[in-house]
């Protein structure tokens, strides 16, 4: 007889289990559902995309905006701008210069003295024809005489230019030419040729008041006055431009001798700067002397040592260094 063992009945919680289980591996084998389909876009107009175009490019351009590197570009007229900025410091620092100075005073003082030189010459060169034809009144022409009276402005004039030379030159070297001797043939010359000039054109001398023009006069005394100007202002002129502080310091000038001489004479040159060096402290103290009696300022220039000193603009402007560099 068989005996049949009864099996347990499933609690609750075993067939919710199992039912949890199928389901999940139903879920994980059946097959996906396919997505639905997402409804057809209606087509865009013209008016859309042109919107849309421009909406895009309004933010490109706002993300491009934002951006300050463009401004920062120099364009061509800044550029150029900027290199006439700077060309125009440099030039105003080079004008500065001590150097820059002297050498700019030297370019005037050349055109002022071409210029005076220019007229003093076209001067005396009308001066020529009014002396010849004073000379020549009565006369044949074409004889010796006649050629001769040429030369006659030709002479005064030359010795004019020498007197006038020397004392411009002079100047520049801090030496005022003054003699009677120069003086005399210096106006001497110059009333000779006014004379001269002039002579015919006189009212009760050479014409009748009836007849005086005096336009015709001053037309023939204009060369003798210009000339009289010329050799008046270009001395004046030289020396002021050799009183002119160009901040350079100045120094005694070695003498350069030749190499073939330099073993001979080793102490030539240290003797010349050593006398030049003796002299100039000697007037240094002069003028510390003159300074603290009362005859020179505290701070004198260089022309005014010259003209108490008695020296050349040079050895002038060596005191004058000297003193400043003792006061600092």
């Amino acid at each position: 007889m068989n005996t049949s063992t009864p099996f347990p009945e499933p609690n609750d919680d075993d067939v919710e289990r199992a039912v949890a289980e199928l389901e999940n591996y139903v879920a994980a084998h059946a097959p996906a559902a396919a997505d639905p389909a997402p409804p057809a876009a209606a087509p865009a107009t013209k008016r859309v995309r042109d919107l849309r175009a421009e909406v895009d490019e309004a933010h490109l351009l706002l993300e491009l905006q934002a951006d300050a590197a463009p401004l920062l570009v120099d364009t061509d007229r800044v550029r150029r701008s900027r290199k006439r900025a700077a060309e125009a410091a440099r030039l105003h620092a080079l004008a500065q210069d001590p150097a820059a100075r002297a050498w700019q005073a030297s370019r005037v003082r050349l055109v002022l003295t071409a210029a005076a030189l220019t007229a003093l010459v076209g001067a005396l060169a009308w001066s020529t024809t009014g002396v010849h034809h004073t000379l020549t009144l009565g006369m044949v022409e074409r004889t010796a005489a006649w050629w001769g009276a040429w030369a006659v402005e030709p002479v005064i004039s030359t010795v004019l230019l020498v007197v006038v030379g020397a004392r411009a030159f002079l100047a520049t070297r801090g030496r005022v030419l003054h003699h009677p001797h120069l003086a005399v043939v210096e106006y001497g010359a110059l009333t000779v040729t006014l004379t001269l000039n002039v002579w015919p054109y006189l009212p009760w001398v050479s014409v009748p008041w009836a007849r005086f023009d005096p336009m015709q006069l001053l037309a023939h005394a204009i060369g003798p006055l210009v000339a009289v100007g010329a050799v008046a202002v270009l001395p004046i002129i030289w020396t002021a431009f050799a009183d002119l502080d160009h901040g350079l310091p100045v120094g005694p000038t070695p003498t350069p001798t030749s190499p073939e001489y330099r073993q001979n004479t080793p102490g030539t040159a240290a003797a010349q700067r050593g006398t030049t060096g003796d002299r100039v402290a000697l007037l240094v103290d002069r003028a510390r002397w003159m300074i603290a009696a009362g005859h020179l300022s505290a701070d004198p220039s260089a022309t005014r040592l010259r003209e108490a000193l008695g020296c050349g603009t040079d050895t002038a402007r060596e005191v004058r260094d000297a003193l400043r560099r003792s006061a600092a």
